[in-house]
């Protein structure tokens, strides 16, 4: 059946539906591209470094909003498949500023002191196996590494070594391990303390793992705290903030999956617990961090775009009494984006945005109730929808004002705003 309908469907394009012999034979258009002499349209221009932020898009191809394009290393470069996290570091010694970005088999590090050639000095591999999850913070000159593959533990290395690094790429060792846990899905310093926290571990019912490393290549396990729930961040800070009565204490702000928890962990035996506090419509409490003066709390919720419709929401706390903190108010985004990892520094709140980027709030009027973007970058140039693409993590404290941006997809990326 089907060869006869093919062939009256040749015969009629090739004779026409008409017996009239003056109609004109039918044929079929010709393939443009059949033609010899047309030439395939030209390929794109190579993207040169820096790119500014012209016209909405930095190098003709990355949407931006008053943040300039410095440099790109792609995976391939950096022999991997995945990004994730980010950090940074600067050489009291020399002034160098360096990146340090997260990988699914390790983590990369970059020399960003001439921002618009930066080097690729090394990977620090993974401790056991490739993960999809790592997480990085700096402590007296050393990037301490946990990730979420099996028996990984806290890996220790060295920083200043990158100051020798003559003929880089090369594959580094780690300086110390603790092995105190296996898996951790992130880790938290407080460098007034000296303590790193390692939250999302099998120990402490996944509650901070507290570890003594003042020493930084001797680390030493100082029990834990199971929170009652998993912890899957935190923020701990030696406080300063209008609370008086906790002035000193040093306070671990968790975001443990459907609430935030605030504990006192100034004795490590003893952890007391504060106060804690949920919020409507709760998708995953993911992350969150303290204003500059300890007032407000910005708070990402990982899944309440996904099943609530929410454009970007940041969740805003108000902490003046640690013992009773309220919600002060919310603020959606202009895109259906996830939001992920969000730091403030000043009066910015720098938020990676998954596939929308990063996004920079002024937060000067949060005590009014206001906050609104003032410039972004989208690393995920396809869309802006609600997946686990794109910007995974940002890094916004160095002194030369550039910001690192760790892609999942696409790599590191070097920006710096104009504003």
């Amino acid at each position: 059946m089907k060869k006869i309908v093919l062939f009256c469907l040749a015969s009629f394009i090739l004779i026409g539906c008409s017996e009239d012999d003056d109609n004109p034979i039918a044929t079929l258009p010709e393939d443009p591209m059949e033609d010899p002499l047309q030439d395939p349209p030209p390929p794109p221009p190579p993207l040169t470094f820096p790119a500014p932020c012209d016209s909405g898009l930095a190098g003709g191809i990355f949407p931006c909003n008053g943040i300039d394009l410095v440099y790109h290393i792609d995976l391939d470069e950096l022999d991997a498949e995945k990004g994730n996290d980010s950090w940074g570091w600067t050489d009291p010694i020399t002034g160098k500023e360096y990146a340090l970005m997260g990988l699914d088999n390790g983590t990369a590090f970059i020399d960003i002191s001439n921002p618009s050639a930066p080097i690729y000095l090394g990977k620090l591999e993974t401790e056991t196996s490739a993960s999809s999850w790592r997480d990085i913070k700096v402590f007296k000159d050393h990037a301490f590494v946990v990730s979420e593959a099996q028996g990984h533990g806290m890996q220790v290395f060295d920083l200043t070594r990158l100051r020798d690094v003559t003929n880089p790429p090369q594959n580094f060792s780690t300086d110390a391990e603790y092995t105190g846990f296996g898996s951790a899905h992130n880790i938290v310093i407080n460098e007034d303390s000296g303590f790193a926290y390692a939250v999302g571990t099998q120990t402490f019912d996944g509650g901070p793992h507290f570890i003594d490393i003042n020493d930084p290549t001797n680390p030493q396990g100082a029990g834990g705290y199971a929170m009652g729930s998993y912890s899957h961040d935190a923020q701990v800070v030696t406080y300063n903030g209008p609370d008086t009565e906790y002035t000193g204490r040093e306070i671990l702000i968790g975001s443990n999956e459907n609430e935030v928890v605030l504990v006192d962990i100034t004795d490590k035996a003893n952890p007391v617990p504060v106060s804690t506090i949920s919020y409507d419509q709760v998708g995953y409490t993911h992350q969150g961090w303290f204003t500059e003066d300890q007032s407000y709390f910005l708070l990402g919720d990982e899944l309440d775009e996904l099943n609530f419709g929410f454009g970007s929401r940041t969740i805003v706390f108000d902490f003046t009494d640690l013992d009773n903190p309220m919600l002060h108010f919310e603020y959606d985004g202009p895109t259906a984006a996830i939001d992920h990892n969000g730091y403030v520094n000043g009066d910015r709140y720098y938020l990676a945005n998954y596939t929308a980027g990063l996004r920079i709030i002024d937060v000067s009027g949060i005590g009014n109730g206001s906050i609104s973007e003032m410039g972004s970058f989208d690393s995920f140039t396809q869309n802006n929808n609600p997946s686990f693409n794109g910007a995974w993590s940002v890094f916004p404290y160095f002194d030369s004002g550039h910001i690192i941006i760790s892609d999942i997809d696409s790599g590191f990326y070097l920006v710096k705003p104009t504003f």
